[in-house]
């Protein structure tokens, strides 16, 4: 089931808010440009800024719109919904102040939460590695799932995307947005025949001129391939995908990331500030770095998705001449 929006979108892609990569200038770009942007309300340290974050949005969109009378994609927000943000209550209530319109959930899926964000109209989408988080979410009233597959970017599942799709297809008839190694724009055709709404896309949007990643990490992923993403447990105790030269940069051996024990990175850090300093050098990044091989703005980036992804539809459309 499609959200109202959809047919504004100049492609059915949400870029992904990405843990330090994702901030207003990447979120306002790929909205000027009919895409979803998102960021994480935690890529901002304080609650004050993050608001002046969503402001900043707010306003630069609408300025947009009034110049040029064309109509951005909306904006979304990541927010971590654990005990352990000490946050979460706060950015919370500066999203329903400001009545962002899609609030992307991860690691809890609360009902009063999603009540709070209908209340204005907002939408919320949950992210999933497996069928049972995504039946917990389902019944908390989400309006839409994030498929989190395997060989995605950040804290993703080990599934195919076929079958994670054909679970949940089995019991949600809301909004899917699928995530793993969708790079191209004949990716993000596959994923809307696989049965998804969306292509949910990381890793693609870290090598953009709008991305806060340092040169060096667009670096790595241009000369990365698929075999460079290690999964492993090491670095925040939780799996993810990383970078292999980045982790060899820091001294983890291929024996210490084969092991699900978190490293230790520094015990004077507490643990929040000791995962966030691990994640500023060590990078994450799924295997669709395989066809990534350039760094270039947000607007040539989609102008080239688009344009793939049309051609991979005319040529998918031929098949019906084909075989009927």
């Amino acid at each position: 089931m499609k959200p109202n929006f959809f047919n504004d979108l100049s492609i059915p892609v949400i870029a992904a808010p990405m843990f330090l990569i994702s901030g207003p200038e990447l979120v306002i770009s790929c909205c000027k440009n009919g895409i979803v942007g998102t960021f994480p309300a935690l890529n901002n340290r304080t609650t004050e800024g993050f608001e002046n974050w969503v402001i900043q949005i707010k306003k630069e969109l609408k300025d947009f719109e009034h110049t040029t009378g064309k109509k951005a994609a909306p904006f979304g927000v990541n927010l971590i919904v654990h005990p352990t943000n000490m946050r979460v209550q706060a950015d919370l209530a500066i999203c329903i102040k400001h009545e962002v319109p899609i609030i992307i959930t991860s690691l809890g899926a609360v009902p009063e939460l999603v009540e709070s964000i209908h209340s204005y109209g907002g939408l919320v989408y949950h992210d999933v590695i497996k069928q049972r988080h995504a039946e917990k979410a389902s019944e908390a009233g989400v309006d839409g799932l994030i498929l989190v597959a395997a060989g995605a970017g950040g804290h993703a599942g080990t599934l195919h995307p076929i079958p994670l799709i054909n679970q949940i297809r089995t019991f949600f008839d809301k909004t899917i947005l699928l995530s793993g190694c969708l790079s191209s724009g004949r990716d993000i055709a596959s994923a809307l025949q696989m049965g998804a709404d969306f292509a949910y896309m990381g890793t693609r949007f870290i090598n953009v001129n709008e991305s806060n990643a340092s040169d060096d990490y667009k670096e790595m992923i241009i000369t990365s391939s698929a075999e460079d993403i290690v999964y492993t447990a090491a670095v925040s105790g939780v799996h993810g995908s990383f970078l292999r030269p980045s982790l060899e940069a820091m001294g983890i051996t291929e024996e210490q990331w084969s092991k699900s024990k978190k490293v230790d990175f520094g015990s004077e850090l507490d643990a929040a500030k000791a995962e966030a300093q691990a994640w500023k050098t060590i990078w994450s990044a799924g295997q669709g770095v395989t066809s990534i091989n350039d760094v270039q703005s947000c607007e040539s980036l989609v102008k080239h998705l688009k344009t793939e992804f049309n051609e991979a539809i005319e040529s998918q459309g031929k098949f019906l001449e084909i075989f009927n």
